[in-house]
């Protein structure tokens, strides 16, 4: 019963609203087309940079892929799941309009016509 009370008390509190200003003077734009991730207890690392084939060096050996990281991102966890969110939402919205994004490289390439 005491749940039900403090949740009634929570929905009748009235909302403040807050104006958020967007400075955008020092921001810089990055392109990256792989990441890599790493976290702590406390914080989740997104390393952004270019992936970049790297043709062999000997005759048989394998090819090499050479990751430029360029921008690093430290985040909370709280702010990560609201980021994992958005991501997510966008994600949906987009293949709502345009189809599905396909993930396996093999599936997207199209044999060439004869």
């Amino acid at each position: 019963m005491a749940e039900s009370k403090e949740a009634d008390q929570v929905q009748t509190e009235p909302q403040q609203r807050v104006q958020v200003r967007i400075d955008q003077r020092d921001m810089t734009t990055t392109y990256g087309n792989a990441f890599q991730s790493n976290a702590t207890p406390d914080e989740v690392f997104l390393s952004f940079g270019i992936n970049q084939a790297m043709p062999a060096q000997q005759e048989g050996a394998d090819p090499e892929v050479l990751l430029k990281i360029e921008s690093r991102i430290v985040m909370n966890w709280q702010t990560i799941k609201r980021l994992a969110i958005q991501l997510s939402q966008m994600v949906r919205a987009h293949e709502q309009q345009f189809g599905e994004l396909e993930l396996d490289i093999n599936k997207r390439i199209k044999a060439p016509k004869e």
